[in-house]
């Protein structure tokens, strides 16, 4: 039987199956086998302790034997082992186009051998230590997509004039189209460099920072932001205001700002009322200062009637007058709404009826977590929102069957469901779910919560059930 399907048809196979079932592909027979390496683009390793030398031999035996490897993703806490494991993947895999290497931070020489031996790499993750050094950089022409992650506070003696001196003679303006970088504190040295040549950067993530790094760095960043598309800022109080202020007045561009646990809500009014970007989406969570100024100041201002998203997730001090004044002078356009965890989804009778009045374009809308949520509540908007195609209802433990009723009954174009951890809905509602909503696609549920019909019906369509 093996003989009869040729190789193309067996790796197609192959391409369908789930990773967890790997191991047992391979042990069916020894073309099985060498099908299977020959078709694995991406891999995932970790490492855990203890590790010794034979480590890199191991990982170079086995890497040798996936010749077509694109992507490959190490982690663990390998510190004696961090460049002889970055330098066995440089030479096991000249195909390589996306790495995330976090075992330990590298060196400068491993990052230069591996830009000769990949040279098509265009996604980088790393770990680097301090003092920082960017001069690699230039040498990987295809590189589009760096994330750094900053460590280990130097205790060298580091003159930041000599080493921006140093980095200034390797200018040479870098095509990265989105940068990420982790841990910057305040008088790092040297990412002057990267504000100064990624001229071409869209999207732009900074997570756990304190500083955008020493003065030249500061005043190097606002030119930085004139061409920026996508922003990101996760647990950066401390630059928060800066950010957004410099953001305001240099960047016109800018499309997507999503902000976690950000810094105070006077910053963030002022970046509302100065922005002069046409923003189409905004995520906000655990805002703590965001309240219902915020919201009326999007609503006033005309470059905001664009927003086609906006995800607000645990905001305390946010009401229904907040979110009826932006809803009407949005309703137009949005397309998606999240409220993850909002106080007053819970407790003001009669906003999301409300809401789904004046939101009739809605594509996506998700009430995660939002566990005192009623059926009658949840009935009342889906009633108006007959556009829907993503609905999801994670964690919200008092909806029933009735609920799922009303999205087969309003919801015609449904093709994306996520029920799970909703207690009150039972084996009954999901089968009623899968058989009456004939555009679903994908579904979250507990496995618990398949009858057999259910089952049968997802096979049919092709519909993907997550667990």
């Amino acid at each position: 039987m093996d003989e009869l399907l040729c190789d193309e048809l067996i790796q197609e196979v192959f391409y369908r199956l789930p990773p967890s079932s790997s191991s047992a592909v391979s042990l069916v027979s020894k073309r099985w086998c060498r099908l299977l390496r020959s078709s694995t683009t991406s891999i995932s390793l970790c490492f855990p302790p203890p590790h010794n030398p034979t480590t890199i031999a191991s990982l170079s035996a086995f890497l040798s034997h996936h010749p077509f490897l694109s992507s490959v993703s190490l982690a663990g806490d390998c510190p004696d082992f961090g460049d002889p494991l970055l330098l066995a993947v440089a030479s096991s895999c000249p195909n390589l186009r996306k790495l995330r290497y976090l075992t330990s931070p590298v060196s400068y020489f491993s990052l230069s051998t591996l830009s000769i031996s990949c040279l098509h790499l265009s996604s980088i993750a790393i770990t680097i230590s301090r003092p920082l050094s960017f001069h690699w950089l230039p040498s990987f022409n295809s590189l589009k997509c760096l994330s750094l992650f900053l460590v280990s506070p130097s205790t060298e003696f580091d003159n930041p004039e000599v080493k921006e001196m140093r980095d200034s003679v390797f200018d040479s303006e870098l095509n990265l189209e989105s940068l990420s970088l982790c841990g910057i504190l305040p008088g790092d040295s040297g990412l002057s460099y990267l504000w100064r040549n990624c001229k071409n950067v869209k999207k732009l993530r900074l997570k756990s920072c304190e500083s955008l790094g020493d003065y030249s760095s500061f005043s190097c960043f606002s030119k930085f932001l004139s061409g920026l598309k996508e922003l990101e800022l996760r647990t950066c109080r401390s630059i928060f205001n800066g950010v957004l202020l410099k953001l305001a007045e240099n960047c016109v561009s800018l499309d997507s700002l999503l902000v976690y646990d950000g810094g105070s809500g006077e910053g963030l009014l002022q970046f509302i009322n100065q922005c002069k970007c046409s923003l189409r989406r905004l995520d906000l969570r655990l805002p703590l200062d965001l309240d219902n100024s915020h919201l009326i100041a999007l609503a006033e201002n005309l470059n905001f009637r664009g927003l086609v998203s906006l995800r607000l997730q645990s905001c305390c001090f946010v009401t229904g007058e907040g979110l009826k004044v932006l809803a009407r002078a949005i309703g137009n356009v949005l397309e998606e709404l999240a409220l993850i965890n909002c106080d007053m989804v819970e407790r003001e009778s009669g906003l999301l009826a409300a809401l789904g009045q004046d939101l009739k374009r809605l594509r996506k809308l998700d009430l995660s977590y939002n566990d005192m949520l009623l059926d009658k509540e949840l009935v009342s908007m889906l009633v108006s929102c007959n556009c829907l195609d993503e609905l999801k209802l994670r964690g919200c433990a008092r909806l029933s069957n009735a609920a799922v009723d009303s999205m087969v009954r309003s919801c015609k174009q449904l093709e994306s469901v996520d029920i799970t951890y909703c207690c009150g809905i039972e084996v009954e509602g999901v089968e009623a779910l899968v058989l009456n909503s004939l555009r679903l696609r994908r579904l979250k549920v507990e496995q618990s919560k398949l009858s057999v019909d259910a089952r049968t019906r997802t096979a049919d369509k092709f519909i993907e059930v997550v667990y």
